[in-house]
């Protein structure tokens, strides 16, 4: 019983000093359907990863951090089995671009820090766009906020659709 309170009260001082941030898709993204086009090339699209807008970053926020997963796939489902982007920022408010996928030539700020994990006619370089050919797959991202030292400050999920 003692551990347990103790585990209890450890617990609840660490959520007393945990950050977070807001994170919303921009157009055409609604977090519901993968828009058209935004799947990946093997599926007749030309995928890019969505437009985020960020506000109330943590204060010594320098980088995020966007791991992109399929939920409904196990092999792609954490850690960016679709890819991982790190984007350079500073100040409260920020919105991440859409950058291209497939490819790891991205714009000045903007890097592939994990190619995705898919192999075959489904490697990428970097981003892969939703690939599971319309059956309703469950696409999400991890936006993380990291300091300088590439700490992690606060973390957000956000849906990004089905396909």
């Amino acid at each position: 019983m003692r551990f347990i309170l103790t585990a209890a009260l450890i617990m609840a001082a660490g959520m007393a000093h945990a950050q977070s941030f807001s994170a919303e898709l921009g157009p055409p993204w609604d977090g519901v359907k993968v828009p058209d086009g935004q799947q990946c090339r093997l599926f007749d699209g030309n995928g890019a990863t969505p437009m985020i807008i960020l506000q109330g970053l943590p204060e010594s926020t320098a980088q995020m951090r966007v791991e992109f997963n399929d939920k409904s796939y196990a092999p792609l489902a954490d850690n960016g089995g679709h890819g991982v982007i790190g984007f350079q920022v500073s100040g409260p408010n920020a919105v991440l671009p859409s950058v291209p996928g497939m490819t790891a030539d991205l714009p000045t700020g903007v890097a592939v820090l994990s190619a995705a994990r898919s192999s075959g006619q489904y490697a990428s370089a970097g981003y892969l766009p939703p690939c599971s050919g319309g059956r309703g797959n469950r696409y999400m991202a991890d936006v993380i906020a990291l300091d300088g030292s590439g700490a992690e400050l606060a973390r957000v999920p956000v849906e990004l659709g089905r396909y």
